[in-house]
């Protein structure tokens, strides 16, 4: 049974138990602040079982896409290692909220593994919760008494805490679960060691391949539990492992999940899989990481040097450097994998296919980026190994390398052991451990448990028609972190602020309290689909009612740059292409920030073109054309535009400007006219087909203007107030031409006078006239020298240092006749005389020049070079 197959299967099986089949939601969580990535089936669905929304339907199964790299789940460094480690999996599931419970679950779990996957009852066993103490939960005897029904008692485990009570963090909703392990070892293998031994104790051959979690409890921040008021069911298995057990190979890599990529990554490299443990190793890592990348990108997270997107550029790196150590990789190559992912699961998930190209260059051109940063380490190291005065250097010049400059441990050790020297791991693991826990306290939160008011499982957002409105809290809970220190989460019973969402910052403001006294309202988010307000403090009595205002020139602004994006989208798609697409935004009251996908830098007549283009529909004075809780499907129809990576329910809204339509839950205004002015600020590229515009609007471009005006009218004050500024500043410009040439003149002169005495006092080493000499002069003068001294004197070795602006140059010209006959190469030895001025440079046999930071050692570097002339 094929992978492709074996998926099928599994949500057919569950929609004919009257599951309703949902589509996988994005790799990257942005609904949630808690947590970057998707990283278990369950975490698309925590309002429902958080009671704070109700599912489309009681029953429902999925495929989900996952990934573990960071926090609790921690297996990026495990991931190539073995065989069963992965970043990104699937998770295949079936849900019940409040529908039916352990009985159903159970029985359908083993109908499913054993009438229809057809997997050995024999090789199967099951783990139940064996209670606990502290707790004061006892042993689930009932999941225990559904499993005998099914499977003999001695195949049926307890399993403690750690393993069969599952938790979603450390509040929250919680329960026992049952795990179902598989013993797919030899029947020899069984033979000496019963399975049961092994279920939980970590052998890549009897392995856990579904949970079933009986949610019941909701675990307070006390550490207390307390029974929800619905049961649920949430299970996982894992995909990958599932397709180890049915298509009865030993390794998730040996599964047709993993085997079309390995063979496409031995045909690229030249390697072969299965004969040498260290190119084994490197294979499986870029396999596995090269799909956690390309669903990443393909879900809207780029590489980037903070937040989910330095996760995603860390994945890639290793990817990169273990291709670049072990399997000789010098140029990029993981990118042409992505004809392959498409392929193979481009069908089940389309955004694999219709963002092949963007995957396709970005991690070419983030794979040329790194591999830059290595020969960068690579120097680096050189400059440490040669200051270094024992054959151990520090742990904290390696961890610099690691942390500052992005070079892995492991190559550092490699290249060292190669030259009979070692770093202090010790101490690299103590700047390591240093790290990591600024990291955490830096980013931990202490959450109390919600004090619940009103108990209203849903709030009314009613910003898009009011900016105040009397409200009463429905809940508020504190929080603590060492970043903002104390904060309040308040709910209301309905609010007009703004959530922070799809690129638009949340909303400011106040609550209006029953003294006259106001609380003000610093931020505002969403979370598992409670807005939450976040204040410094809480009124005396949250109880009473409350007039909560926004404050409405932080929202005018923000809108007028919401709505410019959108302007700027049509824009962008009717000048440059439909091919541009919408790949990320930020929207605050200051600028707006617009990421789209083109594939070259825009000319100065394209930026002025969209300009124009903005500004003819703001000129237009055009009306919003608002439609809420359209059918996705319609919307579809209408020709809204949608984005990629965004997770859209059953009901969207509608946001019209003329012929501009998208899809679009952001606040905007009534007409174009309101944002007064949109001007472009910059235009950049953040990734190989992906560029950014920002620009501003409104209040922030008349500023600008006024600016503009006032910086004119300075130069006219210092150049006595021309009648023509244009012509006065051209004047200038050609004067200042003119006295560049001169001085250019005097510099010639100058190094005529250096050359002559330069040539006198040459020294003659083993037939070769050497000469140097350290001038002050700048790089093309040097160059000028050399080759002028070149022409004049035969058998020439020629070291030039100088010192500018506090920066180090050196120069090496060798004449062609001597590069030849005593087999010298000026690049080669100006990159190891580079190492005296802490800098690097290259060239060629016969001209190099190098830069460093350090002008104290051009001398060292000259003694240096005749000690290479002299042999």
């Amino acid at each position: 049974m094929t992978s492709q197959e074996i998926r099928k299967q599994f949500l057919n099986f569950f929609a004919s138990k009257k599951h309703e089949i949902v589509q996988s939601a994005p790799l990257v969580n942005k609904n949630d602040p808690s947590l970057m990535f998707v990283n278990a089936g369950m975490n698309p669905f925590k309002e429902f079982f958080l009671g704070q929304k109700d599912p489309v339907s009681t029953r429902i199964t999925d495929t989900q896409k996952c990934l573990r790299v960071s926090g609790k789940h921690n297996d990026l460094e495990e991931v190539g290692m073995d065989t069963y480690h992965h970043t990104m999996f699937e998770m295949l599931g079936n849900w019940s909220f409040g529908d039916y419970f352990k009985e159903e679950a159970i029985t359908w779990a083993w109908e499913l593994l054993t009438e229809v996957f057809k997997i050995d009852k024999e090789n199967l066993y099951v783990t139940v919760f064996e209670g606990d103490k502290d707790d004061r939960l006892e042993f689930d005897q009932e999941a225990h008494d559904f499993w005998l029904k099914h499977i003999p008692a001695d195949r049926i485990l307890k399993g403690n805490k750690k393993d069969n009570f599952w938790e979603m963090g450390a509040q929250g909703p919680c329960g026992p679960c049952s795990e179902i392990h598989v013993d797919i070892r030899s029947e020899e293998e069984k033979k000496k060691v019963a399975g049961k031994d092994l279920v939980n104790m970590d052998h890549p051959l009897v392995i856990e391949i579904w949970n079933l979690v009986f949610m019941e409890f909701n675990r307070r921040a006390n550490g207390s539990l307390e029974k929800l008021p619905q049961k649920h069911v949430d299970t996982g298995m894992g995909f990958e492992r599932l397709c180890m057990v049915i298509q009865k190979v030993q390794s998730n890599y040996d599964t047709d999940v993993f085997t079309p990529i390995i063979r496409e990554i031995e045909t690229i490299t030249n390697n072969s899989y299965g004969k040498n443990e260290k190119t084994d190793i490197a294979i499986r890592v870029i396999a596995d990481h090269v799909r956690a990348v390309a669903f990443a990108i393909a879900d809207g997270q780029l590489p980037s040097n903070n937040g989910a997107g330095y996760v995603i550029r860390r994945i890639l790196r290793r990817a990169i450097r273990y291709g670049f150590t072990f399997l000789n990789k010098k140029e990029p190559f993981i990118y042409q994998l992505a004809d392959v992912l498409e392929s193979q699961m481009g069908e089940n998930f389309p955004e694999i296919k219709a963002q092949k190209d963007l995957i396709h260059n970005v991690i070419k051109e983030e794979e040329h980026s790194f591999l830059r940063t290595l020969d960068q380490g690579l120097l680096l190291l050189d400059n440490i190994v040669s200051n270094s005065k024992s054959d151990k250097i520090s742990g904290k010049k390696a961890f610099e390398l690691y942390d500052t400059y992005g070079f892995p441990k492991d190559l550092t050790s490699l290249i060292l052991r190669e030259k009979g020297m070692e770093f202090d791991e010790l101490e690299f693991e103590e700047e390591m451990a240093k790290q990591k826990s600024r990291s955490r306290a830096a980013a931990a939160v202490d959450t109390d448990d919600w004090h619940i008011l009103i108990d209203d499982k849903e709030q009314e957002f009613i910003g898009y028609d009011y900016l105040e409105a009397a409200i009463k809290i429905s809940r508020y809970r504190k929080v603590s972190s060492k970043k903002d220190g104390d904060m309040y989460q308040l709910v209301f019973n309905m609010t007009p602020f703004y959530p922070e969402g799809g690129g638009q910052v949340g909303d400011k403001g106040y609550l209006e309290l029953n003294n006259g006294n106001v609380i003000y309202i610093l931020d505002t988010k969403k979370e598992n689909n409670l807005i939450l307000h976040y204040a410094k403090s809480l009124p005396e009595d949250p109880s009473e009612k409350f007039k909560a205002v926004v404050d409405s020139e932080f929202r005018s602004r923000t809108m007028s740059n919401h709505t410019a994006t959108h302007l700027l989208h049509q824009a962008l798609r009717t000048i440059l292409g439909t091919h541009v697409e919408q790949k990320g935004s930020l929207v605050n009251p200051k600028y707006l920030r617009f990421d789209f996908s083109h594939f070259s830098k825009l000319s100065a007549e394209e930026v002025t073109s969209i300009e124009q283009f903005v500004n003819a529909r703001i000129q237009e004075n055009i009306g919003l054309v608002e439609n809420r809780q359209v059918p996705l499907e319609e919307a579809k129809k209408s020709g809204a535009i949608m984005l990629f990576g965004e997770k859209y329910g059953d009901a969207v809204r509608t946001i019209n400007f003329g012929q501009s339509t998208e899809l679009c839950g952001g606040t905007h205004v009534k007409n174009t006219a309101d944002i007064w002015h949109f001007k472009i600020m910059s235009e950049s590229a953040i990734a190989s087909g992906i560029r950014r515009i920002e620009a501003i609007t409104n209040d922030a471009a008349r500023d600008y203007y006024f600016d503009q005006d006032e910086i004119v009218g300075k130069i006219k004050s210092a150049l006595k107030n021309p009648s023509d500024l244009l012509k006065s500043i051209t004047s200038l410009q050609e004067d200042n031409n003119k006295l560049k040439k001169e001085i250019e003149q005097l510099n010639k002169l100058k190094a005529a006078s250096f050359k002559d005495d330069l040539i006198k006092n040459k020294k003659e080493i083993n037939d070769i006239n050497f000469i140097s000499a350290i001038l002050d002069t700048d790089a093309g003068s040097m160059k000028n020298i050399a080759f002028e001294i070149g022409n004049e004197v035969e058998n020439l070795f020629f070291i030039g240092g100088s010192k500018l602006n506090g920066k180090a140059l050196l120069t090496v010209y060798i004449s062609k006749n001597i590069v030849e006959s005593k087999g010298l190469n000026a690049g080669t030895i100006i990159r190891e005389l580079g190492k005296h001025i802490q800098g690097g440079g290259g060239g060629q046999a016969f001209f190099a020049t190098a830069g460093g930071k350090n002008p104290e050692g051009l001398q060292q570097a000259l003694t240096a070079a005749e000690k290479i002339v002299a042999g």
